[in-house]
């Protein structure tokens, strides 16, 4: 079924009857369809389905391209990033393609079902913002994290689960709340794998996020258990490139207080929560998607 949301996607950029969009569409890595996936499984193959399907991850990649800019990321999944390769002004007007044709081809799908999927890109737009706001400083406030990291990344999951049900004819509430939960989480372990991954296995330097000036909620949690030296240390190192005995520092701290530990069973009691609500559905068969979101190599 993922087969047909690929070759949807083709056929929505090829309508744009223009070669360069076309090339820049070869050069983005397909990721893992997640959202795809999730939607397909709620709702099935119907051709809408797949449009919404379709539309979604173009939505979700054109988010990415903006989001690299952002960022000054020059890789993704390995891959030189479209900045990198092109110039930001070319990142940005693809993503902006991207989008738009996304929302034109909603048009076409339901009123509802654009309007799930539209509030959701508005919300990740704030998030986006909301993100750039927060890493000006350090950012203490575990609530201003979340509501960002709901607005960033879950806002756009828990559309998708919506919309799905919306197509589906099921209740969209339940799945909105799964998906909510599943895009908190899934946030939250990209978090930590910054933290516990290599530079090769992430495509990027590992402490990245801190070292960009996110605070993501290991630091958080961290600042909370260390002394006052501690505290202004780690606040010292924020937004700074690390040398190797700050990173080792920090690394030290995070073993010692159990910190990934901690953030990871936060993350699971998420996961669990959503594999309960479908199932209680009689939707055993999303808990695979569910657990996918969690159970990435560490």
């Amino acid at each position: 079924m993922l087969s047909a949301v690929e070759r949807k996607i083709e056929q929505f950029v090829a309508d744009l009857n223009d070669k360069e969009v076309t090339a820049l569409y070869i050069q983005l890595p397909q990721g893992k369809r997640l959202r795809a996936k999730l939607i397909l499984k709620i709702a099935g193959s119907r051709l809408s389905v797949v449009k919404t399907a379709a539309v979604v991850e173009m939505i979700h990649a054109a988010s990415l391209l903006h989001d690299d800019v952002i960022d000054d990321a020059f890789t993704r999944r390995n891959k030189p990033s479209i900045n990198a390769l092109y110039g930001n002004k070319t990142a940005i007007m693809f993503g902006d393609i991207l989008y738009s044709k996304g929302f034109f081809e909603l048009n076409n799908i339901s009123p509802e079902v654009s309007k799930i999927v539209s509030n959701a890109v508005i919300q990740l737009s704030l998030g986006e913002l909301k993100d750039v706001s927060l890493s000006k400083k350090i950012n203490l406030d575990k609530e201003k994290y979340l509501e960002m990291i709901y607005q960033k990344t879950a806002s756009l999951i828990e559309a998708s689960a919506g919309a799905a049900a919306v197509l589906a004819g099921k209740s969209k509430d339940a799945y909105m709340t799964y998906g909510r939960n599943l895009g908190l989480a899934f946030q939250m372990i990209d978090d930590l794998l910054d933290i516990t991954s290599d530079s090769e296995t992430l495509g990027k330097p590992a402490l990245h996020d801190f070292v960009e000036g996110k605070t993501t909620l290991p630091y958080i949690y961290l600042y909370e258990v260390l002394d006052e030296e501690g505290k202004r240390k780690l606040s010292s190192l924020h937004a700074k490139e690390l040398n190797v005995e700050d990173q080792t520092w920090i690394l030290q701290q995070m073993k010692e207080y159990k910190i990934i530990e901690r953030s990871y069973a936060e993350a699971k009691v998420l996961i669990d929560e959503a594999i309960d609500l479908m199932n209680a559905h009689g939707e055993d068969a999303l808990s695979g998607i569910a657990k996918e979101m969690i159970e990435r190599d560490f």
